[in-house]
């Protein structure tokens, strides 16, 4: 396969991960949140795309994926305070995650690193809230959110294991990854 082809190849990937994100987003913002105590809170079912990126895409790709599916969720049904938020805790929560998964699979399983971006994710949105407001008094909020980001986390990194165990194309694109990183 030629240079061109290939790179048309990760092109379509990508848009394909950035659809599904996009569209799980929404979904997800049309159920009522379950956690009457934690306003807000949401299981997060978009990460599974953004776990997906990070064990399939190079860095630059996989942050490039984060950011369209950003913008893209919030053009079509968000305001711009929402992006503050979650441009806040995706970014931590991207990086977090990225940075743990460097400890490799033998350390820190593909769930225990979405638990991390779970919590990641919740402290990045508090900080922009406690920005907004002019006070830290709003992470007196983090323990129930670290609780709820910690299950949710748990839940996305069993969809994700459960996908990359069943889905061939994903387990051949983790593996491909895996031996392009380990050559260079």
């Amino acid at each position: 396969m030629n240079y061109s082809s290939e790179k048309t190849r990760q092109y379509v990937y990508i848009s394909l991960l950035c659809a599904q994100g996009v569209i799980i987003g929404l979904i997800e913002r049309m159920i009522p949140f379950p956690f009457a105590f934690a306003p807000g809170a949401k299981l997060g079912l978009a990460n599974i795309i953004t776990i997906v990126s990070i064990y399939t895409l190079p860095v630059s790709e996989s942050f490039l994926l984060m950011l369209m599916r950003l913008v893209l969720t919030t053009l079509l049904g968000g305001t711009m305070s929402t992006f503050m938020y979650s441009v806040a805790g995706s970014f931590l929560s991207w990086l977090g995650m990225l940075l743990i998964k460097q400890l490799g699979e033998k350390h820190v399983s593909m769930i225990g690193i979405s638990a991390a971006g779970g919590i990641l994710f919740n402290i990045g949105q508090l900080s922009v809230a406690s920005w907004i407001a002019g006070s830290w008094t709003v992470m007196l909020y983090m323990p129930i959110l670290s609780f709820i980001g910690i299950l949710a986390g748990i839940a996305v990194g069993i969809a994700a294991n459960f996908l990359f165990e069943h889905v061939r194309t994903l387990s051949r694109l983790r593996f491909e990854y895996s031996n392009v990183k380990e050559r260079i």
